[in-house]
This record gives C-alpha cells, structure tokens and sequence, in this order.
C-alpha cells in the first residue's frame, strides 16, 4: 500500500503550503494530494508542489466538478501534468449542495449523472481528442492542444453505489473520506472492483483519506475535528456513510493514540484493499508523517529462535 499525504491549499502562503510537498517528500512518502477549499487553486498548487518536489506523485482530492467546465479543467490539468512532469493525478467530485448551490447558485441535480457526463466529456478531452458531447447535465464541445503532455489519471470522490459504479467504469479509481477500513472492505473495495471488472478495465485505485494523530488524548483529539468538522456529518453524500458504518459524526472516523494503536488501525487498510493511504496529520506533523512513512515496510516478525 502507498503511503501519502493529504493537505488543504490553505492555511498559509503560497509558498507554505507549496512546502508541504516537499515536507512529505522527505518524510519519505510516495504522494501528496491538495483537497479544494476557497483559497488558493488546489490544482496550481499540486503544478508547482510537482516542481518543488521531484519524485513525487501530486493531485487534487478534490475539485469540484459543477464550477468547472470539462474543456476548461482539461487545459488546466494537462498542464498541472506537464508541470509536474508526469507525476500528477486529477482527482474531482460533485462537492455537496450546500457549496455548489449556496455558494456558487448551481442546482446540485443528479449528481452520478453529472459525473458520469462530465467524465464522458472530460477523458477524451485529456486525450487530446476532438469532443462533441450533449449530455442531460452538461455540453462540451471542442478540443485541447497540448502538445507533449500525457493525459493524467482521473480519480472521483466516489462513496455511494452509484458514484462507485461511475468510478469503476469511467475513472482510474475513488479517493474517500471519513471512510474506515471496515467500510473500505465492505463497500467501497467490492462495489468499485465489480464495476471495473464488468466493464472491462483495469482493478481501480482505492485511496483512503484518513485523519490521524499521536497522541495520548485521543478522545480530545476527536473532540477537537468534531468542533471544526462537525457540520460535515449532515452533507447527505458524508451522511450516508456515516451511517452505513453506524458512526454520529465524522470525528469518529479518526484514528488516534499510541504509535501501537495507530499502527494497528492503519494495516487495517492495507488488509481492507486500499491501494493508497492518504494521511491527514494532527497534532505534530512532522512526526505522524515519519511514522506513517516507516509503515511502507513490511512489520518485522519474529522467527523461532531469534531475538523478539
């Protein structure tokens, strides 16, 4: 399982918050993802976190679909991927209403129908093809010119049925959230993998975002999240599961304590079938980081008659 690190482009300055790339790099990871809040373009960020950090994987987890049109996010990602030189992933997501309604007046309809047009749209586009696509939710039509650039891959914020069906069929994988190991191994894994194996494509990536802290006060820890999280909790697509994991609210999905503990928790993600782990450090970054990256080892286990 690879092993990365999750981050908001926001915060700090521009340049800050470019660092944390090369914080993960030297903490010895494989990948840093910027998550989209308003402040400074989750996209550009992960471009220049390319140039920063030679070596490392970069991408967004997410941006939102509904403000950006496919031949508008195409030109932008193709040149992330050059930027970054090869190495940059593109992940998006319908966002939930409260954002895309109340903040941008989009009406948030059918939103596994919007992604699976907007990726209908967007993959040819990324392949540098000629589009004409009319759709019930969106139309592109045109093409981009970006000569020398790769099509990156495409993950989507997938964790319901439907949105896991869009991503085993039309993208390279789901990037999760507020998701443990036991639904990533029940749901999330299973639903995504049929999906891709019915129609023909590759095994999807599985990229668990997961909030985690060393500490001794796990309990304040959540309580902390549940104070500047909470409201998550009653975004329906975050809601929904919530409750199929049986949890009241996000700040329970966090894994916290001792380096035992928090060991013990994370393998279970590796067994569950992430591809991917994506780290959401609290508390002392720099510490939770070398501990998560000392984890891509294999654990050390005894044999009979050797040291313990």
């Amino acid at each position: 399982m690879r092993i990365g690190m999750f981050a908001l482009a926001a915060g700090a300055p521009l340049d800050d918050v470019v660092a944390r790339a090369r914080l993960a790099r030297d903490a010895g990871l494989d990948s840093v993802f910027f998550g989209h809040v308003p402040s400074w373009d989750a996209l550009m960020v992960a471009a220049l976190a390319g140039r920063e950090a030679p070596g490392l994987e970069v991408g967004t987890a997410v941006l939102p679909t509904w403000p950006r049109h496919p031949l508008a996010l195409a030109s932008q990602a193709l040149t992330a991927q050059a930027t970054a030189g090869g190495r940059f992933t593109l992940g998006i997501g319908p966002s939930h209403p409260p954002v895309i309604e109340g903040a941008h007046g989009i009406a948030y309809e059918r939103p596994a129908r919007h992604v699976r047009e907007y990726l209908s749209a967007l993959r040819p586009l990324l392949r540098g093809e000629d589009v004409e696509y009319r759709g019930e939710t969106l139309t592109a039509v045109g093409t981009v010119d970006a000569p020398g650039a790769t099509p990156p891959p495409v993950i989507i914020s997938a964790l319901g049925p439907a949105m896991l069906r869009v991503a085993g069929e039309l993208a390279d994988g789901t990037v999760t959230t507020w998701t443990g190991a036991a639904a990533i191994a029940d749901h999330i894994v299973p639903s995504i993998t049929r999906a891709a194996e019915a129609a023909g494509r590759p095994a999807p990536r599985v990229l668990a975002g997961v909030v985690v802290a060393l500490t001794t006060d796990p309990d304040g820890v959540r309580r902390k999240l549940a104070e500047q999280f909470g409201g998550a909790s009653a975004f329906p697509g975050y809601r929904a599961i919530l409750d199929r994991q049986g949890l009241s609210g996000v700040h329970e999905t966090v894994v916290a304590g001792d380096e035992a503990a928090v060991e013990r928790e994370l393998r279970r993600f590796a067994d569950a079938g992430a591809t991917d782990l994506l780290i959401s450090p609290r508390g002392d970054t720099a510490r939770v980081l070398e501990f998560a990256a000392s984890l891509r080892r294999p654990p050390v286990t005894a044999t009979r008659g050797a040291p313990a």
